[in-house]
């Protein structure tokens, strides 16, 4: 009976320790092929939308900008209290007629897959509040990176701006051609002429709790076009340009080509954007912003000389 009751105890330790061992031995798969899974898993998390939205850059078509003059700035008006023919402030007076020699300057503003694509390459850090906001809209809102990769270029600086134009054998556009670009030879108030600005010719006056950009692609804005056939020149992005930023700059800039003064504290900032009132709209508004400043409000595009060793765009 001792023997029948020992080798039952025996057959049964070691079927326990067989179910054990088995245990162990699937938990010890199942947690590595976990871990090795979710490491897998996160990188793509990740990296992948960033991925994505480099690889659906486009370029935009440059458009040829004549030589010659245009007014700058705003007229003195005194009986227009509330008109958007107004000056926005004094720094856009006295208006001065400029001649420019001709130059390009591309019809969309740059876009964010074309940013991404470029820092990307030159192994550029991807700003921690561009990478925050593209993974809160992929998921939390569902954005696609089709969608995405077509935005205009947000949370970039000055300086990051004109390294990404000069790559392109570019540059940022002077004030003085940007806003000819805007509003053409015959000071238009906004790109498309007169008449006060509306959702079908501009993207403005929107606003989010969480700063969420309101933006739509830059290949759109046909409505809203320049005279010369540029896109968003109001809402949208406002864009970085290459000058700094001079209060009475436009008492003193030299009738051909100003390039702007040689120093200051302030880059620039032209076009209004997303969340803009119609007065920051108008293509004689003035703003600035520090070099430094990345915001979901600021974009930019760039432009090049034409030299009789230049081939035009077509």
């Amino acid at each position: 009976m001792q023997n029948g009751t020992r080798t039952i105890t025996a057959k049964r330790q070691a079927s326990t320790s067989l179910y054990v061992g088995c245990c162990i031995f699937i938990v010890i798969v199942f947690v590595g092929t976990s871990l090795s899974s979710g490491s897998a898993e996160t990188r793509p998390d990740e990296q992948g939308p960033l991925d994505a939205i480099a690889g659906r850059s486009d370029t935009s078509p440059m458009l040829p900008v004549p030589e010659g003059t245009f007014l700058m700035g705003t007229a003195r008006y005194i009986d227009k209290p509330f008109s958007l023919d107004l000056q926005y402030d004094d720094t856009e007076q006295p208006q001065r007629r400029v001649w420019l020699d001709r130059y390009e300057i591309d019809r969309d503003e740059v876009s964010l897959g074309q940013y991404v694509a470029w820092l990307s390459q030159h192994q550029r850090q991807i700003p921690d509040e561009l990478r925050a906001l593209i993974d809160h809209v992929t998921h939390v809102h569902a954005l696609s990176v089709e969608t995405l990769a077509q935005w205009p270029a947000l949370y970039v600086s000055w300086a990051e701006a004109s390294d990404f134009c000069h790559a392109q054998g570019k540059r940022l556009p002077t004030e003085a051609e940007w806003e000819k670009a805007a509003r053409g030879e015959q000071a238009s108030l906004f790109p498309w002429g007169s008449q006060p600005p509306t959702a079908a010719l501009a993207r403005f006056g929107h606003s989010h709790v969480h700063e969420i950009p309101v933006v739509t692609p830059v290949k759109t804005g046909e409505e809203g076009r320049s005279p010369y056939g540029l896109h968003h020149m109001a809402g949208n992005a406002a864009e970085w340009v290459a000058d700094w930023f001079g209060i009475d700059y436009y008492m003193t800039m030299p009738e051909r080509n100003p390039p702007g003064p040689a120093t200051g504290r302030y880059k620039v900032v032209r076009g209004g954007s997303w969340k803009s009132t119609p007065m920051l709209l108008r293509t004689a508004t003035r703003n600035g912003a520090s070099p430094n400043q990345r915001a979901t409000t600021i974009g930019f595009r760039c432009a090049r000389s034409v030299t009789s060793s230049t081939t035009p765009t077509p």
